[in-house]
């Protein structure tokens, strides 16, 4: 069972899921010491054992193996709905694959409450969790979502961001996307929660001077409409032609961009060309 656990205010946890951590045979922790401030709080006396990404996959093993003789398992992480950027993916995928039954009980999530906050378009959206701790990676993970919005993208965009990291994170991001507008949300549900809305490069003028903490989510609205340029089309379809045909990746973008098929199909295939 998949239970989600509150994100900062104690007082998120459902009855469903208090009943759900109190029958469990165990409840499987991020981190137990973190998990036991919640349990004490809502009198929950099951027994925890840690499953993190260093032990998850060694763990798989004896958990199938307990859960085939009877046992059942509530899944926890530190805070927000399991899985989501925390550990339990292999565990839950293991599971699957031997017929066993897995189950969910939903609750408080991080992102979808900062999408709601920031004030931007609710959906579609693309949550993208961390991204790289340097600059020089990070920068390429952007590049690939400003690459497919080139190709007809078009989203609002959630991460996950270390406080200590968040200036640098929204330098780097201003330089990708440009002065778009965003919101950063902070401490959400606790005592200061914080949602400052403001183009990127004033959140990054902003946190270059002021220390953040806590946990942070970053929303970034999604790229403008714009008209499709030589350079726009010809960054849409090498980004396309990498992982599909001159003729998928010509329709593709024909349809993302609104032109005509013919003549994308003639730039495909003049940037198919070896050397091209």
């Amino acid at each position: 069972m998949l239970v989600s656990t509150p994100i900062g205010n104690l007082a998120d946890f459902s009855p469903r899921a208090r009943e759900a951590l109190c029958e469990a045979s165990a409840v499987l922790c991020e981190d137990t010491r973190t998990s036991a401030v919640l349990l004490r709080a809502h009198g929950i006396n099951t027994r925890t054992l840690a499953l993190h990404e260093h032990n998850e996959s060694a763990r798989i093993p004896e958990l199938l193996a307990a859960m085939q003789a009877g046992q059942h398992f509530a899944l926890i992480s530190d805070a927000g709905t399991p899985l989501v950027s925390d550990p339990g993916y292999r565990l839950t995928r293991a599971v699957i694959e031997a017929g066993l039954p897995v189950s969910g009980i939903p609750g408080p999530n991080a992102a979808v409450l900062a999408l709601t906050l920031s004030g931007l378009p609710p959906q579609p959206f693309l949550f993208a969790g961390f991204t790289p701790p340097k600059s020089g990676p990070r920068r390429s993970a952007l590049q690939t979502f400003r690459a497919a919005e080139t190709a007809g993208l078009a989203a609002t965009l959630i991460f996950y961001e270390a406080p200590h990291r968040l200036a640098e994170f929204l330098a780097d991001a201003a330089a990708v996307f440009g002065p778009r507008p965003a919101a950063v949300a902070r401490e959400l549900t606790k005592h200061f929660e914080e949602i400052r809305r403001a183009p990127l490069d004033e959140l990054a003028a902003h946190y270059a001077t002021h220390e953040a903490r806590g946990e942070i989510c970053v929303v970034i609205g999604p790229a403008p409409a714009e008209s499709a340029s030589a350079q726009t089309l010809e960054t849409a379809l090498r980004t396309a032609l990498a992982t599909l045909s001159v003729k998928d990746a010509a329709a593709a973008v024909a349809t993302a961009l609104g032109l005509p098929r013919k003549q994308v199909y003639q730039k495909a295939l003049e940037l198919a060309r070896p050397g091209a």
